[in-house]
């Protein structure tokens, strides 16, 4: 079966966002490309953008979280983009309260992680960087 691995845009902290995501998931960084590994004269990087982060992937269970800084000539993205979630589904209550009060950490709470009408255990939020997730336990699954 195929999976289904979210990429984020980040408009030149994805190396910090990352970091804070290893933090919380733990594992290794699988890659990490900055612009100056990979050079083009088609693709034009500010000597400032060179150590910016081309491709970076997280492995996370059977997936990966992975990620990129947009070059400036590109535009800024919306950080406040908000017709998407990450969705997270946890192996255990304990599991999805450590993920959801690691992750949530200096971010917004949209709905706190609690039990939810349809029987799981569920909470939303934006993280500090701008990204929204969904942490889910529930037993049925």
């Amino acid at each position: 079966m195929a999976q289904i691995n979210p990429y984020i845009n980040f408009n030149g902290n994805t190396e910090e966002a990352f970091n804070f995501y290893k933090s919380v998931f733990g594992g290794e960084f699988e890659m990490i490309i900055r612009f100056k590994d990979m050079p083009n004269p088609e693709i034009p990087i500010s000597e400032n953008e060179a150590d910016k982060i081309m491709h970076i992937a997280l492995p996370i269970g059977k997936n990966v979280l992975m990620g990129n800084d947009v070059p400036e000539f590109m535009g800024k993205v919306n950080e406040n983009e908000n017709r998407s979630k990450i969705a997270v589904s946890a192996e255990s209550k304990e599991e999805a309260n450590n993920i959801f009060n690691k992750l949530s950490e200096g971010g917004n709470i949209e709905v706190q992680i609690a039990e939810s009408p349809w029987g799981s255990y569920f909470g939303m939020f934006r993280d500090k960087y701008g990204i929204e997730w969904t942490v889910d336990f529930d037993p049925k699954y």
